[in-house]
């Protein structure tokens, strides 16, 4: 045979190991991507409120309609203000309507110091709700709102 013919063989033998080995870790991929999709709950959006030199990120672990406690993370972090805020006082869930609920419990950072992290847990909202904010009140000095919009 000729240098050309071999050289052609062994080129299309590489891409053809190529393709083989691509697509089997694309369907993998794919298959490990949709199992996830089916076992894990709904995720919903981090928001992130960045104001006055205090940046204070939520992010909903738990506002499903099957829960039995809403639960959101929250992180706070600043190098000026003092986080000595009480989280069940100055934190609220607001539904459609306009109508007001207090958390439950904060479990996490006690107050004080420039970073806080804890979850904030609340009863289930009925009716379930199709939109929801969360506002706290008086972190630097300001009103924080973070908003999602629900579907179940």
């Amino acid at each position: 045979m000729s240098r050309a013919i071999i050289i052609l063989i062994l080129a299309l033998a590489l891409f053809g190991i190529f393709l083989v080995v691509y697509n089997s870790e694309t369907v993998s991929n794919s298959i490990q991507d949709n199992s996830n999709t089916l076992d894990t709950p709904q995720k919903w959006e981090s928001k992130t409120d960045d104001q006055l030199a205090v940046t204070v990120t939520v992010s909903p672990l738990d506002i499903s309609l099957q829960s039995k406690e809403w639960k959101f993370n929250i992180v706070m972090s600043t190098h000026s203000v003092e986080l000595d805020q009480d989280m069940i006082k100055i934190a609220v869930l607001v539904d459609d309507s306009g109508k007001e609920y207090s958390p439950i419990r904060w479990e996490g950072a006690p107050a004080g110091g420039h970073h806080r992290e804890g979850i904030l847990f609340f009863a289930p909202i009925t009716p379930y709700p199709q939109h929801l904010t969360l506002s706290i009140k008086d972190i630097g000095g300001v009103q924080r709102s973070f908003s999602w919009i629900l579907t179940e």
